[in-house]
């Protein structure tokens, strides 16, 4: 294909681009799928350690629960997938301990159902509605909200985590599932679903401005050759890359400016995640003692550690690699900090947490596998969260303009799964339906 040539051209080859791109094909329309990075996938970023062979994941790692639109691409194409278990670790005060604090604090989170009405920020939820909980249950909980969500609690909306809450209990949510050879060939198999005939993907291809009146679009990408026309568009870059001011890196202007977005735009936010991921010589921690055991069987440890304060193992997998989790204020310590820095930092945290000094990890370290996507031009966060008061902002965020201008990504999700994978390829596919009935 060459020219304007295209039925549609969507901007972003992530979950939500690919899913669009495939089904659109499948339906007859001839699609370019523009991608500034070298390769498809986006914020699902697979690598491969050296030194043990197996799958590192830079970006999405886990499957939560048994969301169809993962289990149904699983199911055309099976590849391993396996349930992450084993035993949850808290460190306090230098010491380790069993967590015990899961049923009391989901105890305090069902209460949220109660108090969503008027909506309120979780920090508010918990000094209005939380009762006479115990300091540490009430630390857990804040501690839950800003890892699983990467999200400010004094930000984030009770009523789009009531929401979350019931999603994830539709498709029991609260497991967590890996693909064994990596999530990003999986996610990447969208596109063999695709009609290859009706399918350009370019890569490495850095879209700057989108023109547009009804139904016609000039895109425009950083290469001055690199001119595209159709009658449709579907922008499904991340949420901090639309929020970015214009001309800033990987910001995209358009023309006219989406003034009919500005307000959902300033009631979501990109959440921030820093992780780092450590091959090692061999499971060390498993001859660490604590209670009366050994850490052998670790899956989660949890700390009040101010930069990495969770870590976990690929448990059942006895791969001898432990990953580091710095979400929110953590994240933003560290952000745009070298790699080597913060790999110094995730160690240091890693020895102040277990019983072992810091030199005797050191001996241990292999590798290490670092992603700032705070830093990332074409990502800027991780993922993304409803502020107080924007309960409809995902759905607004997704409305098409004027039959030409659609959007699709985990940020306009309405189902309760925001911030997710399976929520991005189902916004890919919302968008695919919204463009095919506008034809």
């Amino acid at each position: 294909m060459a020219g304007n040539t295209y039925d549609v051209i969507v901007v972003g080859a992530g979950a939500s681009g690919m899913a669009a791109a495939a089904d659109l094909t499948r339906h007859g329309m001839r699609v370019l799928l523009l991608e500034a990075r070298d390769e498809c996938g986006g914020r699902v970023l697979t690598r491969v350690d050296p030194n043990t062979g197996h799958s590192v994941e830079l970006g999405a790692e886990f499957i939560h629960g048994k969301p169809a639109e993962i289990w149904e691409l699983l199911a055309s194409q099976p590849v391993p997938v396996y349930e992450g278990e084993g035993d949850d670790w808290c460190s306090e005060q230098g010491r380790l301990d069993e967590c015990n604090f899961f049923e009391d604090v989901e105890r305090l989170l069902k209460k949220m159902d109660d108090c969503r009405n008027p909506d309120r920020s979780f920090n508010d939820f918990l000094r209005e509605c939380g009762g006479n909980v115990s300091d540490q249950v009430r630390r857990r909980a804040l501690q839950y909200v800003s890892g699983f969500n990467a999200a400010d609690p004094a930000r984030i909306s009770v009523q789009s985590l009531v929401h979350q809450s019931e999603a994830e209990d539709a498709i029991d949510g609260m497991r967590a599932f890996r693909v064994r050879e990596g999530y990003q060939p999986l996610i990447c198999s969208l596109l063999r679903e695709s009609k290859s005939s009706l399918l350009e993907l370019r890569t490495s291809t850095v879209v700057r401005s989108v023109r547009w009146r009804r139904g016609h679009v000039e895109v425009d990408a950083e290469n001055a050759s690199s001119h595209f026309e159709a009658p449709r568009v579907l922008i499904t870059i991340p949420l901090g890359v639309l929020q970015a001011e214009p001309g800033s890196p990987g910001a995209i202007a358009f023309d006219p400016p989406l003034a009919a977005k500005r307000e959902p735009l300033s009631q979501l936010v990109m959440g921030e995640v820093i992780r780092v991921t450590i091959s090692f010589a061999g499971r060390f921690w498993d001859q660490l003692p604590a209670a009366n055991r050994t850490l052998s069987g670790m899956h989660f440890l949890f700390s009040d550690h101010p930069t990495f304060p969770t870590w976990w193992t690929h448990s059942p997998d006895r791969a001898p690699i432990l990953t580091g989790w710095a979400p929110a204020a953590s994240a933003q310590r560290l952000a745009g900090l070298p790699e080597t820095e913060i790999v110094e930092q995730a160690l240091t945290a890693l020895a102040e947490v277990l019983p072992i000094a810091r030199e005797a990890i050191d001996l241990e370290v292999r590798s290490a596998f670092v992603h700032d996507w705070q830093s990332d031009p074409f990502a800027r966060g991780a993922y993304s969260y409803v502020c107080v008061g924007g309960a409809d902002a995902p759905r607004r965020l997704g409305e098409p303009l004027e039959n030409t201008l659609f959007f699709a990504g985990e940020a306009t999700d309405v189902t309760g799964n925001i911030g997710t994978v399976h929520g991005a390829i189902a916004s890919g596919r919302r968008a695919s339906r919204e463009i095919l009935a506008a034809r």
